[in-house]
């Protein structure tokens, strides 16, 4: 397997995407935050003394997602055409999950995109409750699913939300 952000010297270099055609790139990607009971109900009822914690965690994903190429050092910058995020309520296991959907019309992928939306997603949900629970534990983030490109499509295997 070759890896592309290194020179022939090995050292690191922003891939150089200008000989790429434009195709339609999405991404999903996943993650999630498990909270202790009570602090779960709060989230559900919207009675966290912060406010509207998934309405917060939503902007601020989106946000993230759109500078992605700030936060990682050899992102390229992208003309988003698409960010949504979402969030599945699991109260089997008081689970929140966040989904990032991201899309663009380019030469790159968004899979870091979405990424790093669900991430401060995360984030933000843990920041906004950890006066309740501090206890709270954020993982199994990864990328669902990818479309477009020269490499094509593909789904996680490890996903257990997308359609195959």
């Amino acid at each position: 397997m070759e890896f592309t952000h290194f020179d022939g010297q090995g050292h690191a270099w922003m891939v150089d995407v200008g000989g790429k055609e434009d195709t339609q790139r999405e991404a999903v990607a996943r993650g999630s935050i498990f909270l202790s009971p009570p602090c779960y109900a709060m989230v559900r009822q919207g009675a966290m003394e912060k406010g509207d914690v998934l309405g917060v965690a939503r902007v601020a994903g989106i946000m993230a997602a759109k500078k992605a190429w700030e936060l990682i050092p050899l992102c390229h910058v992208l003309n988003l055409t698409k960010l949504a995020l979402d969030f599945e309520m699991k109260e089997e296991n008081y689970e929140i999950q966040a989904v990032c959907t991201a899309r663009v019309t380019g030469k790159t992928g968004v899979e870091m995109e979405a990424l790093t939306g669900v991430s401060v997603a995360l984030l933000t949900v843990y920041d906004m409750c950890k006066a309740v629970d501090k206890s709270m534990e954020i993982g199994s983030i990864y990328l669902e699913k990818k479309t477009g490109g020269k490499s094509g499509g593909f789904v996680n295997p490890k996903s257990r939300s997308v359609d195959r």
